[in-house]
């Protein structure tokens, strides 16, 4: 769920999709700007946080990265429990991921929060020789689940920041503004009795 404090949100953004998609990737390019060709597995999952100033809000992200591995699969529901925004990535140079996508969509329907901003998001645009995913077919299958649709590629940094930047903006229009401080309403009293807390 996201919090908000005058125009500060604290948002929980969950990653989800298969192994070797590249979604540690895609996290550390936006935390801190890094890629390398040689990302090690996430073990049940990474956490990162990261800070966007918006016009309208501040978001603050807590980031959960969860492993893709089947044997991590029952772990991923405490994970993208109470989550503001989720992100399923797939890798468009690998149709057994786009696959596995479509399940972690099924499941967020299923389980998830019924006001959560989902992305489904094609990986690895850099390797477009490769391509086995046509962006039209993530786009239309994004569209018939209402969800938004992105093509990122973690190694050039395409669309990354945009990615975040996106779900940052919906998250500050979907969360309402508070005012601050107690309304108290004043309520007659009855005429010649006093009423106090104890009596």
């Amino acid at each position: 769920m996201a919090r908000r404090s005058n125009k500060n949100i604290q948002a929980k953004l969950v990653l989800l999709g298969d192994m070797g998609t590249g979604k540690t990737s895609l996290v550390l390019r936006f935390v801190k700007g890094q890629f390398s060709d040689y990302q090690e597995s996430t073990i049940g999952a990474a956490f990162f946080t990261q800070v966007l100033s918006l016009n309208e809000a501040t978001i603050k992200f807590d980031i959960w990265d969860t492993a893709g591995q089947e044997r991590y699969h029952s772990l991923a529901p405490m994970y993208y429990r109470g989550a503001a925004a989720a992100v399923v990535v797939y890798d468009i140079t690998s149709s057994e991921s786009f696959e596995r996508a479509k399940k972690w969509v099924q499941e967020l329907q299923r389980r998830g929060n019924l006001n959560l901003i989902t992305f489904l998001v094609a990986n690895k645009v850099d390797l477009e020789e490769k391509r086995k995913v046509g962006n039209e077919e993530g786009e239309l299958y994004a569209k018939e689940n209402g969800m938004s649709f992105l093509e990122t590629s973690a190694k050039t940094a395409q669309n990354v920041n945009e990615l975040f930047y996106e779900i940052a903006k919906r998250l500050a229009k979907a969360t309402p503004s508070r005012t601050t401080g107690i309304k108290l309403h004043i309520q007659p009293q009855e005429s010649g009795r006093r009423l106090f807390c104890c009596s």
